[in-house]
């Protein structure tokens, strides 16, 4: 019983959010067992001269060893993500998948610049996340680098568009769109009776006339 509420619980999760989180979560569960962090980190030597491409992606998906430091984020990424998803992207998962990959490339050209996983837009959480990394001890450089994508696509996203003479800059690839939204219902489609909420309509009678 409790397994299949488990599973029911899991299920009802966003797509996106839930691909994304069991990502994370079979990563580290990999680390303890088979790989060891220093194959996933971002390299950008070991990506494109020795052509470890895995690296792009791995870098966002392993949040340290688990520990209270693994769980806090975890916590976070189930609930903000989930809170992204269900609310502001509801019915637009190809845009919610397109902001992942836009942070990621403003992410990753940042590092590459410079030669750690999230970003957001609600007002405060990213930073208290800061506030939390710091009293863990951590780097707080990923914390920043989030914050300013964050904003980054929340100006092109929401302000710019919205400014007199302002365009869309961010378009989300149609091929996105193909892949993760459902198409629009066609509204001269007559669904066959089986097809219809409730079936058959057994025992409807037919006006005379009509």
């Amino acid at each position: 019983m409790a397994y299949q509420s488990l599973r029911l619980e899991y299920l009802q999760i966003p797509p996106v959010s839930r691909a994304y989180t069991t990502a994370c979560v079979l990563t580290t569960a990999a680390v303890l067992e088979l790989i060891t962090p220093f194959q996933l980190y971002f390299n950008p030597e070991l990506i494109f001269k020795h052509f470890q491409i895995w690296r792009l992606i791995t870098n966002f998906l392993f949040f340290g060893p688990v520990g209270f430091n693994f769980l806090f984020n975890m916590i976070f990424l189930y609930r903000y993500c989930r809170m992204l998803e269900e609310g502001s992207f509801r019915g637009r998962t190809a845009d919610f998948v397109f902001m992942f990959l836009f942070g990621g490339f403003l992410m990753t050209s940042d590092r590459m610049s410079k030669s750690k996983e999230l970003l957001t837009q609600a007002p405060f959480l990213p930073w208290v996340l800061m506030g939390f990394s710091l009293l863990l001890g951590n780097s707080i450089i990923v914390d920043l680098l989030g914050i300013a994508v964050g904003h980054i696509y929340f100006f092109l996203e929401d302000v710019f568009p919205n400014q007199p003479g302002g365009i869309r800059i961010l378009k989300t690839p149609s091929i996105l769109k193909a892949i993760f939204d459902t198409p629009d219902e066609d509204p001269n489609y007559n669904p066959l009776p089986e097809e219809r909420p409730g079936g058959f309509a057994w025992g409807e009678g037919q006006r005379l006339g009509g």
